[in-house]
């Protein structure tokens, strides 16, 4: 059984045309054209004018549509019977997308008439016909009076919000929202430096100045942890010793590899000067839906602000994001003047639908529903514990998420680079994050025991070759760097020149230098370049690591500040 918020439907067979005109009925006027339209041909009368012949084409591609809109909406029917209640977006796109108007607006393909057949031979016509732009009949993001602003009161609800945003730019477009919406130009903002990129572009947008917090570092696992309250009150202390303070805290809870963060100390100690407490929650939209096994939210912990990437552990579709408030110390106005000037001006209905129905997916057993990936994802680490040369990170500090899986390879002589192609290659794993020293699984709600099996194989396989064979040749990096000569918006608008990527070293970097994955910049603009940096950056490329935010992709040369 199919249900509505999963936003999936099954392919149909072309009806006959029997079954087209029966279907057809219920429109106005066009089934009496379409039957005139077949008597003209099936008695081989005169030939059509070239006028008729484009008027029956277009008619037989309203055929096609109607019939694929007929059977979305007697299956739509079908899984509604069960489903509590209908999303509301979804719901009208449903309605929108079953009337048989004549569309003279935008998406060119209109309404799935003029679809591109090598993409509708992979995906079928339901994307096409439920992609619309913005119209009332369907609401305005940026100005939501009818089932957008409904299904974001929903969402706030069920996420314990006081109000919340939809993005269709991906939690990116909610981090650089948030930076811009606390902090002026000048302002500091106390920042881990392992963040994501999105978030030094947000001070770049916003002319912030870091002050920046070193995680503590696993060698071992070559990882970052987490941020610790006597971190943050340091940081707050060192800047009222130089006569200034915070606009705002920005933590990365959970990381990529799940571990999370003391936010309810570090809530306590913002909210005490009145500083806002950002957290990039992008890995985390899933923490609030278990009773005991999963961390507690930012949110319920004392956050301002949580941006969540509703598409990485939920069921909405890629590129789709919340952005939560709470409290009062952050201007709710500031953050919609932000979002509107970040967010595209034609948003995706079906990315916005996605997320009103990933909501509905969960509120319809928010207590329960990710028993069985808790329980699978227990499974699989008490399996692998078990393998020679593998190790599952854990961390006695630091909360961790137990839907993370966290694999130490380097026993082995391999690197998680190396790791990874393997059972990729060989057992069709995919993994999400594979580093230095480690390879890191992520389980969801689709995930199934068969795919934990498989994956269990797979590192035993990797166990049985490549035991005490060599030692893994890739250094973890000793330190990160913070010496920053200009901050990352001067820096971004600093004359600038190409050199020779030796010649970089001790040069003033002049491009965000990003392994990916994960996506945590080496080297952010205004930073000296160090040998170490290079040097390490060069193994990860060596060994598969894509390196992005660089003009030269070969590391040749690089970018530097004049």
């Amino acid at each position: 059984m199919h249900h509505e918020e999963d936003l999936c439907y099954p392919a149909t067979p072309r009806p006959t045309n029997h079954q087209v005109v029966v279907r057809l009925m219920s429109s106005d006027g066009i089934q009496e054209r379409i039957r005139h339209n077949r008597r003209v041909r099936c008695r081989g009368t005169s030939r059509a004018s070239p006028y008729q012949e484009g008027n029956n084409r277009m008619l037989r591609n309203k055929e096609d549509i109607l019939d694929n809109q007929k059977h979305l909406n007697d299956n739509m029917q079908i899984s509604n019977s069960q489903d509590p209640e209908i999303p509301p977006l979804v719901s009208r796109l449903k309605a929108v997308a079953a009337k048989n108007d004549a569309y003279f607006q935008f998406p060119g393909h209109n309404k799935g008439q003029a679809v591109p057949s090598s993409l509708s031979s992979v995906i079928g016509l339901q994307p096409f016909i439920h992609d619309f732009t913005t119209f009332p009949a369907v609401d305005n993001l940026f100005a939501p009076k009818g089932p957008i602003l409904d299904a974001q009161k929903q969402a706030a609800k069920l996420f314990g919000a006081e109000e919340t945003w939809f993005l269709v730019g991906g939690s990116t477009c909610g981090t650089q929202a948030s930076i811009l919406a606390t902090c002026s130009p000048g302002d500091t903002l106390i920042i881990q430096r392992n963040s994501h990129k999105s978030a030094f572009a947000g001070l770049v947008l916003s002319g912030a100045i870091p002050k920046y917090i070193i995680p503590e570092y696993d060698f071992d696992w070559d990882i970052a942890g987490g941020i610790t309250p006597s971190q943050v009150e340091k940081a707050m202390k060192e800047l009222d010793s130089e006569g200034r303070k915070a606009s705002a805290v920005f933590i990365t809870s959970p990381t990529y590899n799940g571990i999370c963060s003391n936010l309810k100390d570090i809530a306590v100690l913002c909210h005490s000067q009145n500083i806002p407490l950002i957290v990039d929650e992008a890995h985390g939209a899933h923490l609030r839906f278990h009773k005991s096994l999963l961390p507690l939210s930012a949110l319920h912990q004392g956050a301002d602000i949580s941006i969540q990437s509703t598409h990485k552990v939920l069921g909405s579709l890629t590129q789709s994001s919340m952005l939560h408030l709470s409290g009062k110390i952050v201007d709710r106005e500031r953050i919609c003047n932000c979002l509107q000037t970040l967010q595209s001006t034609s948003p995706s209905y079906l990315l916005l639908a996605s997320l009103d129905a990933a909501r509905a997916q969960i509120g319809a057993h928010p207590d329960t529903i990710f028993n069985k990936p808790v329980e699978l994802a227990m499974e699989a680490k008490a399996l692998v514990e078990t393998i020679p040369g593998i190790t599952v990170f854990n961390s006695s500090k630091y909360g961790t998420d137990p839907l993370r899986l966290t694999v130490g390879v380097w026993k082995l002589g391999i690197s998680g680079f190396e790791a990874n192609g393997i059972l990729e290659k060989k057992y069709g794993v995919i993994s999400q994050l594979h580093g230095t020293r480690s390879i890191c699984f992520i389980v969801n709600l689709g995930t199934s025991r068969d795919d934990i099996m498989r994956l269990v194989s797979g590192l035993k396989h990797l166990s049985e070759t490549y035991a005490s064979i060599r030692v893994n040749d890739i250094h973890p990096l000793s330190e990160m760097n913070t010496n920053m000569i200009l901050s990352p918006r001067d820096a971004f608008f600093a004359s600038k020149k190409k050199v020779s990527f030796e010649e970089s070293v001790g040069k003033v970097c002049g491009e965000l230098v990003c392994p990916f994955p994960a996506g945590i910049p080496l080297l952010v603009p205004g930073e000296v370049i160090t040998e170490e940096a290079l040097s390490y950056l060069i193994e990860r490329k060596n060994k598969g690591a894509l390196v992005i935010g660089v003009a030269d992709s070969n590391l040749s040369s690089m970018v530097v500040c004049t």
